[in-house]
């Protein structure tokens, strides 16, 4: 019977036909790039806001500490090459790339470089500065990532109805982050926790285990990743996204999961090609434009699928009902 009532539900919607629409739809909206393109020149030429210094003026009394605490030298040796080599390509504006919700911008930066324009301007951040840079460079970052992704969701998915306020689309920015930071800080110990305890057992069943995990994560990933989508696409607030979201999860696991995997696999690849060219040639110029212009169009890609899968979702559903009995 419920074969039958499914017989003239069209098949879900494909994954390259969202993505192809994503792309088309950005390479006639090239404007919509403006954005991750500022973001990526910034960060290349712009100011560098270092906390190498700050780090350095109580390395001496971390090193004793340790010693005192009976911790070995070589151990403490391994830790202090380490952080000698990251704390000094530290920027803290790399704080403005937020997640989930955030403008694009390239890997960061992997060595203290210069750009074609010479050495850039380096500034020193205190205690201070860094806590409040913490939360102020945060903040705009959610400030420019509602206005990035409500700007992609209006090119991709158009609407006769009003799109959703920008101080709406603020707000709800904020609150998803800050779910998401606390989601983040409950499962992330226990996902590295169990890693860690697994790392000395058998390589065979630390792999399987690994295996389910991932089979198992993909039930936060995907609910995540289009958890924005409800509030950008369906102008929801983010009670109701989050239960929109699991609810497309739900119907749509394997096509969605394939989609943030082929998405996924896109960006990091290419982010593999825009950073062969060196920081001090002009060709990360062009390197900075191609991912600009990608991952606007992988998002604007998801805005589709979303709205496709969600109106496929729907009708599937519509279908399943039991007819109504005529009295």
């Amino acid at each position: 019977m419920e074969v039958t009532r499914l017989e003239n539900v069209p098949p879900p919607p494909g994954i390259i036909s969202s993505i192809r629409a994503g792309f088309d739809s950005i390479a006639s909206h090239i404007t919509a790039i403006l954005l991750p393109l500022g973001l990526n020149l910034f960060l290349w030429l712009g100011p560098r806001l270092r906390v190498n210094e700050f780090f350095a003026s109580f390395k001496d009394d971390m090193i004793r500490a340790w010693q005192n605490g009976g911790i070995p030298a070589t151990e403490i040796q391994r830790v202090i090459t380490q952080y000698d080599a990251l704390t000094p390509i530290i920027n803290l504006f790399w704080l403005i790339r937020t997640l989930p919700i955030g403008i694009s911008s390239l890997p960061l930066s992997r060595e203290l470089s210069s750009t074609p324009l010479g050495e850039p301007i380096t500034w020193q951040a205190n205690g201070w500065i860094i806590f409040f840079g913490l939360f102020v460079l945060t903040f705009f970052g959610w400030l420019g990532g509602a206005i990035y992704f409500r700007s992609v969701a209006w090119i991709a998915v158009p609407s006769e109805q009003e799109n959703i306020s920008v101080l709406n689309a603020i707000l709800q920015t904020v609150l998803i982050s800050i779910f998401c930071t606390i989601l983040f800080m409950i499962v992330s110990p226990v996902f590295f926790g169990i890693l860690a305890i697994l790392s000395g057992q058998n390589i065979i069943i630390t792999s399987l285990v690994v295996l389910v995990m991932s089979f198992i994560s993909m039930w936060f990933i995907v609910p995540i990743f289009f958890l924005p989508h409800g509030v950008f696409v369906k102008k929801q607030n983010v009670f109701n996204a989050i239960g929109s979201s699991v609810h497309f999860t739900r119907y749509t696991l394997p096509n969605s999961s394939l989609f943030v995997l082929t998405v996924f696999l896109l960006a990091y690849g290419l982010n593999v090609l825009w950073s062969l060219p060196s920081e001090t040639s002009w060709l990360t110029l062009l390197a900075i434009f191609g991912h600009s212009f990608v991952t606007t169009a992988l998002l604007a890609a998801s805005f589709i699928y979303y709205r496709d899968m969600s109106a496929w979702v729907q009708a599937v559903l519509e279908k399943l009902k039991p007819p109504v009995k005529q009295v």
